[in-house]
């Protein structure tokens, strides 16, 4: 499908969507059930409270799960530390911390990014990034940084959806935070094939210098603590060599926000209760 005809699909689908709205009751974008005619959300709170984080305890620094140290003879953990957090060794050093709002193999966050991306539902993009906004960060990561900068779509690929999903979700987390948002940092120097179905050194291979920096902004980022936010991280891939390619041209620090993230092999998937 040529550029031209991308545009004009998505624009005959969103006036086919204007018009289903006027003619026919709203729907969750989620879950399809009817919504209040009133409802400022595309998304019904159902939906929304069926998002599965991960468990707890967590990595301080990725916030991935962590394994608990064996307990001591008298019941109290032993001083032994955890296992080195294997979520973390795909990070460079660099990268401070990493934060995500839920899983997207269980609950609804995956139903709720597609919803996003591939149904058109730019409106969806809020309630996500007002959970993004909220998330918890280590306390020098809330006093240093300095922009978010959203993970650029290929123009042709921006083009046939109509938006950079990343870019919305940036913007409101902005705005709630109260802190720069800088989309004219990051672009894209060719486009790349889909992640979903590649492996992780295929991932890799994929988003090799796909990332460059406008070089009017490079005084800009000396120094600066950057957060880079996207939709969904899964290998890590995409937000890596966008970091690299940052902190090449002198950003000290960045760090990751996502509303979704796949899980690894080996997860826990239920939350660790307190015992009776």
């Amino acid at each position: 499908m040529t550029p031209a005809r991308a545009s004009s699909a998505f624009r005959w689908r969103t006036v086919a969507r204007g018009f289903a709205d006027l003619l026919l009751p709203r729907a969750c974008a989620c879950c399809r059930r009817l919504l209040e005619a009133d409802a400022p959300d595309p998304v019904c709170g159902t939906c929304w409270a069926r998002l599965d984080a991960f468990p707890e305890p967590s990595c301080a620094r990725c916030g991935h799960p962590r394994v608990l140290p064996p307990p001591g003879t008298d019941g109290e953990a032993t001083s032994t530390p955890s296992p080195r957090c294997r979520w973390c060794e795909r990070l460079p050093h660099t990268v401070r911390a990493v934060r995500s709002v839920a899983r997207v193999d269980t609950g609804t966050a995956g139903a709720i990014v597609h919803a996003l991306k591939y149904d058109g539902w730019e409106q969806v993009a809020d309630g996500m990034a007002r959970r993004m906004a909220r998330v918890d960060w280590p306390a020098d990561v809330v006093a240093e940084r300095t922009a978010l900068v959203p993970i650029p779509l290929a123009r042709s690929r921006e083009r046939e959806r109509g938006f950079n999903q990343s870019r919305l979700l940036a913007v409101v987390v902005a705005r709630l935070w109260g802190i720069p948002l800088w989309d004219d940092v990051l672009r894209r120097t060719r486009a790349t094939r889909t992640q979903t179905q590649l492996t992780p050194s295929e991932r890799t291979r994929n988003v090799s210098s796909a990332f460059d920096i406008d070089p009017g902004v490079a005084a800009r980022l000396r120094g600066t603590h950057l957060v880079l936010v996207d939709d969904v991280i899964t290998t890590a891939a995409t937000l890596n060599a966008a970091a690299s390619v940052l902190t090449d041209r002198g950003v000290r620090l960045v760090s990751y926000l996502t509303f979704g993230r796949a899980p690894d092999a080996g997860d826990r998937s239920a939350h660790v209760s307190d015992p009776d």
